[in-house]
């Protein structure tokens, strides 16, 4: 019974609860900021008959053909989705941190895994709000692919509905394969922050800069995104929903031979660089967007415990 109180107290916690709120107001802020590069970024990953060009050049001309507000098109659904989706995951990792750890100093190789069960929970958790705000910031969009269905959604709830009533309750999980492996990304990123934070504050109890905080973001996250970035490539066209599936959808195995389909097809139409379409601007967008989200979610935190006269045991991180 004490054991199963001790891991209730790592998971519901204050301590928990602000980490998660930081770390969602600061993405939703950092998100705000760099938002139209992620605009950009999508409609070359989606849009294979657009032609690869510097971010500001594809950002001009969206803005020439859609008006100058199309950059911020989706925005509200993006933010909603990003806002859930980090609390659910700064919510778990350091609850399951707490939990694991126990007051004992973390590892790179504990990170890695605590950030990869924290973002399977939050991907089964989160899908269907990533779904429909992909199809929600790409609707009215001009598309140099004439293959591409235009959509006619009002909102969120009623994509979902819309969604479900044309597509099926599966639909919503589209591209759920492609995230389950993407949960690499953050949980290489968290990985690569940690350790760094670990080094520059070498066991003591210090507050990290902002530039520190910002530097070391943008770090973990410029490597994270390149690694794993043909697979956010994929994960956007099943999202998008445009490509043909087979009638199976619910098997492990079509899923997987999807993604490897999109995949090959990619690099037979364009090349390999087909799988980094859109790089320049993602790298540019999260990189910036990360290293901000660090940034506001360390300054938060640290004002938020300072006001609860809450000491951190330098052994937790």
């Amino acid at each position: 019974m004490g054991l199963e109180e001790l891991n209730l107290a790592g998971v519901f916690s204050h301590e928990n609860l602000v980490h998660a709120v930081a770390g969602a107001l600061g993405s939703v802020t950092a998100m705000t900021v760099f938002f139209p590069l992620d605009t950009a970024r999508l409609r070359l990953q989606v849009d294979d008959q657009r032609r690869s060009r510097s971010t500001p050049a594809v950002l001009a001309e969206i803005m020439r053909e859609e008006g100058l507000l199309a950059p911020y098109r989706g925005w509200f659904p993006v933010i909603c989705s990003l806002c859930c989706s980090n609390f659910v995951y700064f919510y778990c990792f350091h609850s399951l941190k707490a939990t694991w750890l126990k007051g004992q100093r973390s590892t790179p190789g504990k990170d890695l895994i605590i950030g990869i069960v924290a973002g399977v929970i939050n991907v089964l958790v989160t899908t269907p709000l990533w779904v429909v705000n992909t199809r929600l910031k790409l609707q009215g969009a001009t598309f140099r692919n004439a293959d591409i269905q235009p959509t006619h959604y009002c909102g969120i709830g009623d994509a979902l509905v819309q969604i479900v009533q044309s597509e099926g309750v599966g639909a919503l999980w589209s591209g759920t394969w492609p995230s389950l492996l993407l949960v690499l990304n953050p949980g290489v990123q968290f990985m690569i922050y940690e350790a760094l934070k670990r080094h520059l504050r070498r066991g003591t109890l210090r507050e990290l800069s902002s530039a520190e905080a910002f530097l070391i973001g943008a770090v973990a996250k410029a490597v994270a995104t390149t690694v794993t970035y043909p697979l956010q490539t994929v994960q956007s066209i099943l999202r998008f929903g445009q490509h043909r599936q087979p009638t199976e959808q619910s098997k492990l195995l079509n899923s997987l031979r999807r993604v490897t389909n999109l995949l090959v097809n990619r690099v037979r139409r364009s090349g390999v660089q087909g799988l980094f379409k859109g790089l320049e601007a993602k790298l540019l967008q999260t990189v910036l967007t990360a290293a901000l989200m660090f940034l506001l979610y360390e300054r938060i935190t640290a004002a938020t415990f300072r006001a609860m006269g809450v000491v951190r045991p330098a052994t937790a991180h």
